[in-house]
């Protein structure tokens, strides 16, 4: 391979790590999902993501605002009303986070047979044994 196709690589591989590390938590991923509908407000989004709290919504439009894919709108009302909205760029990663969802919904069942079937491989492993013997003496699991 030469220098400059490693080079190449190496620098696609830091992007698309970079950009992966903020829409590729699930928070973000339903976050973009849900505006992908529309713009809505603090409470709606809470309400419509099961299991986040305010302070991690509150972190997640953060960063989606700060890499450009929400906009945040405030209306001078009595008390303030705040709109949150995907922008032209936040628009565009929508294709990609429904391929994900699909692939995701059609290979769960085989992916979760693989998993079942190397946790069993790694149960019959000799090591298996003296980790778990270790973690049940230091009150961890193996």
């Amino acid at each position: 391979m030469s220098p400059k196709h490693t080079a190449v690589s190496h620098e696609r591989c830091l992007a698309a790590r970079e950009v992966l590390n903020r829409v590729g938590d699930k928070w973000s991923v339903m976050t973009v999902s849900l505006l992908g509908e529309g713009p809505l407000r603090f409470g709606e989004l809470r309400r419509s993501i099961e299991g986040i709290s305010q302070r991690m919504l509150t972190l997640t439009l953060r960063g989606l605002e700060r890499d450009g894919l929400v906009t945040r709108t405030v209306f001078p009302t009595i008390p303030p009303r705040v709109d949150y909205e995907l922008t032209k760029l936040g628009r565009t990663l929508l294709e990609p986070i429904q391929a994900l969802a699909d692939w995701a919904e059609q290979n769960r069942t085989k992916v979760q047979a693989s998993r079942d079937r190397f946790d069993a491989a790694e149960a019959r492993r000799p090591e298996a044994s003296v980790r778990a013997a270790r973690g049940a003496l230091s009150g961890r699991r193996a």
